[in-house]
């Protein structure tokens, strides 16, 4: 973008006194090419006014463009900068599932297991996490669920060796075939 000229106070005084003194030349004109026409010759009249008409509209435009270069010229107006604030980004809150939610959703895939006749299924911690919530760390109440629903004759497939066995390998094998209330849990014998 070229720079902008700054243009002093008097030069726009001057400008605008020259505007002023061009207008008062077009009315002069126009006045005296009234007076010229005479009735003798109404089309030469017309003929004279349109030429008159034309040369005031040249001039005007003529002298147009320096007045409006004279208007459009302001001096440069200072550059304010601001500084951008940075929000820092909020992770979203997620809901975990509880260990309720897990014994439920595991305690449906055994009725649904018992309802085909399947003698068992098999439950990973990795696997039942992934497909409940994929993305989220909630292993623990995974495995916690995975043990709480376990009965007395179901087995370990990965036992973790840890006191708490929790672990993404955690592979336990639900017998499907007695769902009964009257079965003790697998931690109470």
């Amino acid at each position: 973008m070229p720079a902008k000229k700054t243009v002093s106070t008097t030069e726009t005084k001057k400008a605008a006194v020259n505007t002023e003194e061009a207008k008062k030349n077009t009315t002069v004109e126009k006045t005296t090419a009234k007076k010229t026409t005479t009735k003798a010759a109404p089309k030469k009249a017309t003929a004279k006014k349109a030429a008159d008409k034309k040369e005031t509209v040249e001039k005007e435009t003529a002298k147009k463009p320096a007045t409006k270069k004279a208007a459009a010229k302001k001096p440069a107006a200072k550059k304010t900068t601001t500084k951008k604030t940075t929000k820092k980004v909020e992770e979203p809150v997620v809901n975990k599932k509880s260990v309720k939610d897990y014994e439920d959703i595991i305690n449906w895939k055994k009725g649904e297991a018992h309802a085909m006749d399947w003698l068992y299924i098999e439950v990973n911690a990795n696997d039942l996490l992934t497909e409940v919530e994929a993305g989220v760390d909630n292993l623990d109440t995974t495995c916690q669920a995975i043990m709480n629903c376990m009965l007395e004759g179901d087995v370990f497939v990965v036992e973790p060796t840890g006191a708490n066995k929790v672990s993404p390998a955690l592979s336990v094998r639900y017998y499907c075939d007695n769902l009964s209330e009257d079965r003790k849990k697998y931690f109470e014998r």
